[in-house]
């Protein structure tokens, strides 16, 4: 019996190439009915802030066209996928979120667009994000809040909250975001899909609108985690543009995955003693509590972990990412001199990059290798460290403050916490979909991995989501 359009933007990448390469599914009809899915749902959601339609159609039909006469170029060829919009796209405009560049045209596509593009991918167009990708909420006071699709009164997340709304909602089937500080892992926690933040080096950010240099990252988003490891395949691998990428070979992600969860595993995790599940929700560290017993099942062993430092490189990564920023919007002639055209928020960030003085930020370079040596030392031991990703659910658009533990806490300094240190050291990291609190709302499971072995990090991930079913639930929607 042929799919109607809602059950065609609900399959995953996976399932939607099976059925391309067999030619019993159509890249033009797919793209239509993620389309018409687009026009019905993002007046509600706010996820995208340009729509390409007659690009991605034409795309389509050089898809389909392309296939019938036997180039099938892989995975994603016809898939339709969603880019963040502060990754460059070739006479696509990319305004980064923000009033400054509202106008920006690039004259090229971004190392990671131009990789998924020659994978056979579609663009369907760009997402929407917190201004610059400096915050934690896609409340944006230029272009509307991004809402999320399990509850529009509450926030996607961010920075790339529109993909992540985007993917929950099947109104692109992935997407790529950007990671400065969990700008990745937050919305997919709190959209209820996967996010996952390579190593660094792993991934080009040449053609995106950089914030901190030295904790940025562009990642794959997706609603499984074979969904994110065909992505990482297509757009991981050295970039002669990127100096900060490294030259070593792209495992084939996707292929790691087959068989996992068939028997049971030698698996070590580990369980942080110290820091990640300080202040945590009691309904969130339930759920964490569940997949570690999860994991156990599947013949893992759970063990406790040290990690002394990591309560310390709060005001280190505070140094080092206040200070990029500021150097890379003064380098780039923004600010101060289009200081009145910044949301309040960002504005007040900028200024305190300034304050930065120059030996905070070089001991904050030297006592990175201290925490990154903590996470070395765990490793030893484990194979993985699970948290949280978020120590609370999605909280309200208007929220300001909230309660976690007891304690008053702002939240942006909530939704960071679990996510800054993977920034900070470089290490992988990936959140997925572990449960649901009791207003029906995604809570999101952190894993941390060694530095270039997300093929493994990706497995963890995949025996824990194959074993469970949280990662086939999807919001009500129209």
């Amino acid at each position: 019996m042929p799919m109607g359009e809602t059950e065609l933007t609900c399959l995953s990448i996976g399932e939607a190439a099976a059925l391309i390469s067999k030619q019993r599914l159509s890249p033009v009809k797919l793209t239509e009915a993620v389309l018409r899915r687009v026009e019905e749902l993002n007046p509600k959601l706010n996820a995208y802030l340009t729509v390409v339609a007659q690009a991605a159609m034409a795309e389509a039909r050089r898809a389909e066209s392309e296939i019938r006469r036997g180039r099938h170029r892989g995975p994603l060829h016809g898939i339709p996928i969603a880019i963040k919009d502060n990754i460059w796209t070739g006479g696509v405009r990319t305004t980064a979120g923000s009033k400054i560049l509202r106008e920006f045209v690039p004259s090229e596509d971004a190392t990671a667009v131009r990789r998924l593009k020659r994978a056979g991918a579609i663009v369907i167009g760009k997402t929407n994000l917190h201004e610059f990708a400096y915050g934690v909420t896609t409340v944006n006071p230029h272009y509307g809040a991004t809402r999320n699709p399990w509850n529009q009164e509450r926030i996607a997340g961010g920075s790339s909250g529109g993909s992540a709304a985007a993917l929950a909602s099947g109104i692109c089937a992935g997407s790529v975001g950007t990671d400065t500080g969990g700008s990745v892992r937050i919305p997919a926690a709190l959209c209820g899909v996967v996010g996952l933040k390579a190593t660094l080096g792993r991934v080009s950010c040449h053609g995106s609108v950089p914030l901190a240099p030295s904790f940025d990252h562009v990642g794959p988003m997706a609603r499984t985690v074979g969904d994110v490891a065909i992505l990482l395949r297509a757009i991981a691998g050295h970039d002669s543009r990127d100096a900060t990428t490294v030259a070593i070979p792209v495992p084939d992600f996707a292929a790691g995955l087959k068989g996992a969860g068939r028997k049971k595993t030698a698996l070590r995790i580990g369980w942080p003693r110290d820091y990640f599940f300080e202040r945590v929700e009691g309904e969130i560290l339930e759920a964490v509590k569940a997949a570690a017993r999860q994991f156990e099942k599947l013949g893992a062993t759970i063990e406790e972990v040290p990690l002394p430092h990591v309560a310390e490189s709060v005001d280190p990564s505070t140094h080092i990412a206040l200070a990029e920023a500021r150097a890379v919007h003064e380098n780039a002639g923004y600010f101060p001199a289009h200081a009145a055209e910044y949301s309040e928020e960002t504005r007040k960030r900028l200024e305190m990059g300034a304050d930065v003085r120059a030996v905070d930020y070089l001991k904050a370079l030297e006592f990175r290798k201290v925490v990154r040596g903590d996470f070395e030392k765990a490793f030893e031991r484990v194979d993985a460290i699970l948290t949280p990703t978020t120590p609370i659910a999605a909280p309200g658009m208007d929220d300001a403050m909230i309660s976690v533990g007891g304690e008053q806490e702002h939240v942006r300094m909530a939704l960071l916490r679990m996510n800054r240190p993977s920034n900070f050291t470089g290490l992988p990291a990936i959140s997925i979909l572990c449960g649901f609190t009791h207003s029906r709302l995604p809570i999101g499971l952190q894993l941390i991995g060694r530095a270039f072995e997300e093929a493994p990090l990706l497995q963890i991930a995949h025996l824990y989501e194959q074993a469970t079913e949280w990662h086939t639930m999807r919001p009500k929607l129209p």
